[in-house]
């Protein structure tokens, strides 16, 4: 690299967040009982004082992007194309798997036996009927339009930044342009993007913390060799390899990649439903749906006052409902950026409702099918999988348990190990494509970041969660790095919705 190109990358973006993220990975390895008390503390704080503002966040999002698709606004182009750059089904895929979708496939499979035995609404017990309704409504509401609406609200601002501005600063500090002003081009907009690039590490490291147990418990199982961390650490390399492969490729290969992606998806989501209680997965699913629609807005308020003084509270929504709405906002940092470019040609009420429709019709399938054939293994007494869950067994174990109920269990793992490394490299293609544009100090509307960053950046997701797995991270410890992470990241996002209805609103005054 001559020394012209050395100087168009920005480096306090690049070194700063791996820095951090470094002295993180050795605290976490070196110091695991001390680094997790201090991130208990953090999580006292964020989650007990300051867990409405997460509730309250997701359903203004939400409101605030359904009000701007039946808006005067939604009529606005986000391009000067004549026609989208991508077709509905490969621009649909490509949201769906540029997002969460190897966590979508994990959380599908084990998510409703968490929820069995718990008692959301301070109900102090369930029937056997409210408790197989819970447990598949509630997956539906934490992976549904809330957080689908974290993501595309904000692609909605990227899209309107990049392809009517024609910015090309494509990070979140420029898409705050129009209420910081220079301020963006100082010691503020350096900040706001070294805390949003260590913010997404964190968000990913939780990601691949999560999931990839349970991948190698399936290659364990599938070719008869042992589980052990440094096969987990093998996982991820192959995994990086992978993406790495594709992200060099650029966009093109991306593309191809999510639709390979989406046929894994359906071949094994094929295999679950037609091997499974056909008839119960569809009217369970129907129920779930119409449970969610019914208590929707109770479900998006609850906070669960109680748990305050220990008098009955039960601290769910604390829990899993604060959790995941950090979750989906620590990943608003990139996955957005991917949205918006592919998004080009599309109107903002297209991209909107289009978005919301492509996430939830992927995320509910999943949910509905896997979750559904889990539940019912539980709700008939075949295995007890929320039991074992409560006992202290693994979630990749208790996965594992449900697979084994298939009559082609092999068969049905293969897909899984092949759908979660295809869904990782596809999600972590796309970010990483968006993080090495916050390295540049200037990426065209047309251009890809240089090679050598997207590299650079693929190794660097990994090391994180590498450190996770060696300190032997809690469900409750990855929670809580989520939520400390999202809370600045929140605020960030409410700047960056003001800024882009600052400028449209100056644009559509000016057009007149």
């Amino acid at each position: 690299m001559n020394r012209k190109k050395w100087n168009e990358i920005d480096w306090g973006i690049t070194l700063v967040p791996l820095g951090i993220i470094i002295l993180i990975s050795i605290a976490l390895m070196w110091i695991p009982e001390k680094a997790q008390k201090v991130i208990s503390c953090f999580n006292n704080f964020f989650v007990n004082e300051f867990g409405f503002f997460y509730m309250l966040l997701g359903l203004g999002i939400l409101i605030v992007a359904i009000w701007l698709a039946f808006s005067k606004y939604g009529n606005v182009s986000l391009g000067t194309v004549e026609k989208p750059r991508y077709g509905n089904f490969r621009w649909g895929a490509m949201i769906f798997t540029s997002t969460m979708a190897a966590d979508i496939l994990y959380w599908s499979l084990v998510e409703w036996a968490y929820y069995y035995e718990s008692t959301p609404f301070g109900a102090e017990q369930m029937t056997l009927a409210e408790k197989q309704d819970m447990a598949s409504a509630y997956p539906l509401f934490h992976w549904g339009p809330i957080p689908w609406a974290f993501y595309i609200l904000p692609a909605v601002a990227y899209a309107y930044m990049i392809h009517v501005k024609k910015r090309n600063r494509q990070t979140l500090s420029e898409a705050c342009r129009s209420t910081l002003g220079n301020c963006v081009n100082r010691w503020q907009g350096r900040f706001i993007d070294i805390f949003a690039v260590v913010g997404l590490l964190a968000g990913t490291a939780t990601t691949f913390s999560l999931a990839t147990p349970l991948l190698s418990g399936a290659v364990a199982k599938v070719f008869q060799v042992k589980e052990t961390k440094f096969l987990s650490i093998l996982i991820l390399f192959i995994i990086g390899i992978v993406f790495m492969a594709a992200v060099l490729w650029g966009m093109k290969a991306i593309a191809h990649l999510a639709s390979i992606c989406v046929g894994l998806f359906v071949i094994l989501a094929g295999i679950f439903f037609f091997c499974g209680p056909k008839v119960y997965l569809i009217e369970t699913g129907i129920t779930a749906i119409g449970t969610v629609v019914q208590n929707f807005v109770h479900m998006a308020t609850w906070m669960d006052p109680l748990r305050l003084s220990g008098d009955g509270g039960t601290g769910f929504p604390q829990t899993w409902t604060i959790f995941y709405w950090a979750y989906w906002i620590a990943w608003f940092v990139a996955t957005p950026f991917f949205i918006a470019r592919i998004s080009e040609g599309r109107t903002i009420k297209q991209t909107i409702l289009g978005g919301l429709s492509c996430g939830l019709l992927g995320t509910y399938t999943s949910f509905l099918i896997f979750g559904g054939f889990g539940l019912y293994q539980q709700t008939h007494g075949i295995v007890d999988v929320a039991g074992d869950l409560a006992a202290g067994e693994s979630p990749s174990a208790v996965i594992l348990q449900v697979f084994d109920q298939l009559p082609i269990t092999e068969i049905a793992l293969v897909v899984l190990i092949l759908a979660m490394i295809a869904f990782y490299a596809s999600t972590f293609d796309a970010i990483t494509l968006v993080v090495a544009g916050y390295s540049e100090k200037k990426v065209e509307q047309a251009e890809e970041p240089r090679k050598e960053l997207r590299i650079f950046w693929a190794f660097v997701f990994l090391l994180l969660p590498i450190a996770l797995m060696f300190s032997e991270s809690t469900l409750s410890m990855l929670q809580t790095i989520s939520i400390i992470a999202a809370f600045p990241l929140g605020l960030i996002m409410i700047l960056i919705v003001y800024s882009f209805f600052k400028e449209i609103k100056a644009d559509s005054t000016k057009r007149i």
